[in-house]
């Protein structure tokens, strides 16, 4: 047992060193984190879960572009359907709000990838 512990000890040595080199040369707070700017984020600015679309529209007006629906070709599979505003974007299960992600600021911020067309 004491034996395997060092081999552990042995292997994981090089890792915490090579984590703390890139912690020092400060590679890890040169990138901006999407979920950190999400957690700053007003939550009342994006739209809720549950929300109609015809309630979105009303409070955030007309999307910057409404993506093709997806799904649907059978009964269990539901219609999704995708707006896109500048901040984020929402998708739809039939025209109920079912989750809404924050779209990057930039390239340099680490998030989600785009949409697939």
């Amino acid at each position: 047992m004491i034996r395997r512990i060092q081999q552990v000890r042995a292997h994981a040595t090089p890792l915490f060193a090579l984590l703390a080199l890139l912690a020092f040369a400060g590679v890890s707070s040169a990138e901006t984190l999407l979920i950190e700017r999400v957690q700053e984020e007003n939550p009342a600015a994006i739209p809720a879960r549950g929300q109609t679309m015809a309630q979105v529209e009303a409070r955030h007006g007309a999307p910057v572009e409404r993506m093709d629906p997806r799904g649907g070709q059978k009964r269990q599979w539901p219609t999704i359907n995708r707006w896109v505003y500048p901040a984020f974007t929402v998708y739809f299960e039939k025209n109920v709000v079912i989750d809404v992600v924050i779209n990057q600021a930039g390239p340099g911020e680490i998030g989600p990838k785009p949409p697939i067309l």
